[in-house]
C-alpha cells in the first residue's frame, strides 16, 4: 500500500518541459572576465534566436536591489552559468549568486542539476569554497580549452547543456 501511494504522489516529472523561461541561462561572471563574456560568450551562445542569456550589465532592472536582480535572473532562468575563476572566487556577489543558484536547484526545482560550471582558469582544489568543491566532485563541470580547434566542439557542447 504504502509504494502504490508513493507512485502515485511522486511520478516522474519530465524536467522542465511545462515550464517556461524567460532566458535559457543567467551567466555569472566576475567583472575581470567581462571581456570574455562580452566578446566570446555573447555572440557565440547569443547569436542564433532560440538563445536568449541573461547579462546582469544588460538585463539586470536599474533602481531595485541587486539581489532581488539576481535572484529574479536565477529564477528566470533554464540554467546557470558560472565562469569560475580566482576573481569569481573572490567575489562576494558571484559566489551569492553560485549559491542561490545551488538553492534555486534544491528547494524549487526539486533537485534538478541547473548550475553549469565552466572553469575559465587552472585552479587548485584546495582554493574551492567547500560547497563548491562537493558540486564539482559529484556534478559535470566544463573547462575552457583556449584553442581554436577545441573552442568549437567547447562551444557546441555548452550549448546542448543549456537549449
Amino acid at each position: 500500500m504504502y509504494y502504490m501511494t508513493k507512485s502515485k504522489y511522486y511520478r516522474y516529472k519530465p524536467d522542465d518541459d511545462n515550464e517556461s523561461y524567460t532566458y535559457n541561462a543567467f551567466i555569472s561572471y566576475s567583472d575581470m572576465e567581462k571581456d570574455f563574456v562580452v566578446k566570446e560568450c555573447i555572440p557565440i551562445l547569443d547569436q542564433d534566436d532560440k538563445m536568449k542569456l541573461c547579462i546582469h550589465h544588460r538585463d539586470f532592472l536599474p533602481g531595485e536591489e541587486i539581489s532581488f536582480n539576481i535572484t529574479n535572473a536565477i529564477h528566470e532562468s533554464r540554467k546557470t552559468i558560472c565562469i569560475i575563476t580566482r576573481s569569481f572566487l573572490d567575489s562576494y556577489y558571484c559566489m551569492f549568486e553560485f549559491n542561490i543558484a545551488r538553492m534555486e536547484s534544491i528547494y524549487s526545482r526539486n533537485e534538478q542539476n541547473i548550475l553549469f560550471l565552466i572553469f575559465y582558469e587552472q585552479i587548485q582544489p584546495r582554493n574551492f569554497p567547500l560547497v563548491m568543491l562537493e558540486l564539482v566532485q559529484n556534478k559535470s563541470y566544463i573547462e575552457y580549452p583556449h584553442d581554436e580547434q577545441g573552442n568549437d566542439i567547447f562551444w557546441e557542447k555548452v550549448k546542448e547543456a543549456i537549449a
